[in-house]
């Protein structure tokens, strides 16, 4: 998985009901774009991610 700052990073529930969580890329403490990663959810809170299968990152058109 490869990102950038400022990528949407979501994270699929892996629970029935369970929402998607969605966060904004704020750093990459890895190389070239590698995990983990710094992320700002949706809610405010900020936390550092390893992402695994059940999550995605989509690139916003630059």
């Amino acid at each position: 998985m490869q990102a950038a700052v400022g990528d949407q990073l979501h994270i699929q529930g892996r629970i029935v009901g369970k929402v998607e969580q969605q966060g904004e890329i704020l750093e990459i403490r890895g190389d070239d774009g590698q995990p983990p990663y710094l992320v700002r959810f949706a809610d405010g809170h900020e936390g550092l991610v390893y992402p695994g299968p059940d999550c995605f990152v989509e690139h916003p058109e630059r």
